[in-house]
């Protein structure tokens, strides 16, 4: 098979949770364990890191594989999903796995498919663990797809786990409440492992304790021990943080190439967890520094507050749920335009009531969708946004709504691409 003609297969053959939804979303473990052990357990034959959370797991995990590798370790990375490539799910230092390797585990591996029936996201995550333990990595970042008890990727065993918030996502799969859902993303703490806590949230910290306690887990809340005391954009579209920890700076002018002022969230979260991981691997001050300065350029990480053009500012995100979407709208309010085009499009299982109320009125709207079978029909979006006060028009395509938002921008305008990971993919 050729590349192309893989990826057909997979996509085609495998339900696909990013394209189908529910019906591609498994309930237990046993087909990544049948497919791990398949290939003798490979998820055993590395160190690894697993990061969990609603919102900035994947900012969390880049910044942690940037400082990883800057500090001279081969580092694995697993996230998820990808916006244009297969391959981006699965890097070593930045370099996406080739495709000779995708075709080749494949072929392999197809016969074994066709008994097992696993899902895409259960044969990606047993492929990146197999390419991860044959090319020795030192030690692989892996991002939890969805929840984290059940997650394929829950089968590995880290050094350190790491959750980076709980807000409302995926109800349908991890419960209505903050509770159910921040017990389904404890299910990644592991016996006698330190797990650190991105935010401090007062209903369901006693989730974490008491997972971490049962496990004899030493658990770590990161804001309760870093912050900023400001925070500024450099005129080489950088941004720079203050970071401090008992009243004293312990990061000065701490420079970054990530964007977003949420950002500041996922880079306190990633330095308490190197301080963890400093006990067994040798991170300097500079190389935390030279790392999270080129987090883009070392990982080739794509679609967070991505600047896409300038005259007029255009930007995307992948910010997708009510939390997301919130981080979206206050960076938008901080960001200099004479008027807002906003490409706005989302999937039909998000709770899309409660993203239309947060967002801007003094904006004109394109409504559209992705080319994936999960996406919400514009035309119905664009019904519910009018309860709003949203005003816009409706496009059958994302080119359709980019072309006509370009068409109708002036220079000091900004452009807004977003509502979901699948409209920026067709963007980036």
């Amino acid at each position: 098979m050729t590349y192309q003609e893989t990826i057909t297969y997979l996509f085609s053959k495998l339900p696909m949770y990013q394209r189908q939804g529910k019906s591609a979303f498994k309930k237990n473990m046993n087909n990544i364990i049948a497919l791990c052990e398949h290939s003798d357990n490979p998820q055993n034959k590395f160190k690894s890191i697993h990061i969990a959370g609603t919102n900035g797991k994947g900012s969390v995990s880049h910044i942690l594989a940037s400082v990883l590798q800057t500090s001279g370790y081969k580092t694995g990375l697993y996230t998820s999903p990808h916006l244009k490539d297969f391959r981006e799910r699965i890097k070593i230092n930045g370099e996406m796995i080739s495709e000779e390797e995708v075709i080749n585990y494949v072929e392999e591996n197809k016969s074994f498919f066709e008994e097992l029936q696993p899902s895409f996201f259960e044969m990606t995550v047993a492929l990146a663990f197999k390419y991860f333990a044959d090319e020795n990595v030192d030690i692989a970042v892996i991002e939890v797809g969805l929840g984290g008890r059940l997650d394929s990727t829950n089968i590995i065993n880290p050094e350190l786990s790491v959750i980076t918030n709980i807000s409302i996502d995926h109800t349908q799969f991890l419960g209505e409440t903050l509770s159910q859902i921040a017990g389904e993303k404890a299910g990644i703490i592991k016996e006698k492992t330190p797990v650190v806590i991105g935010e401090y949230q007062e209903d369901i910290v006693h989730i974490f304790s008491e997972t971490a306690f049962k496990k004899k887990s030493p658990v770590y809340f990161a804001d309760k021990e870093y912050y900023t005391d400001y925070e500024m954009m450099t005129a080489d579209y950088k941004q720079i943080l203050n970071i401090k920890r008992n009243n004293k700076t312990e990061y000065s002018n701490l420079k970054t190439d990530l964007f977003g002022g949420w950002q500041n969230k996922n880079i306190i979260t990633a330095l308490k967890s190197l301080e963890i991981l400093n006990q067994d691997f040798n991170i300097s001050k500079e190389n935390i520094y030279n790392g999270i300065l080129n987090i883009k350029k070392n990982t080739n990480f794509i679609g967070r507050w991505q600047i896409l053009a300038y005259n007029p500012l255009t930007i995307t995100d992948t910010g997708h749920n009510e939390a997301g979407i919130k981080e979206v709208v206050r960076q938008i309010k901080k960001t200099p335009y004479k008027k807002l085009h906003f490409i706005y499009g989302t999937v039909n299982d998000k709770n899309i009531t409660g993203i239309l109320s947060l967002l801007p009125e003094d904006a004109k709207y394109y409504f559209t969708k992705a080319q994936i079978p999960r996406a919400l029909n514009e035309n119905i979006l664009f019904e519910k946004a009018q309860k709003f006060n949203l005003k816009g028009q409706t496009y059958s395509t994302v080119k359709e709504a980019f072309l006509a938002a370009i068409q109708n921008a002036n220079k000091e305008d900004l452009i807004f691409i977003g509502g979901s990971t699948f409209i920026a993919a067709e963007v980036v």
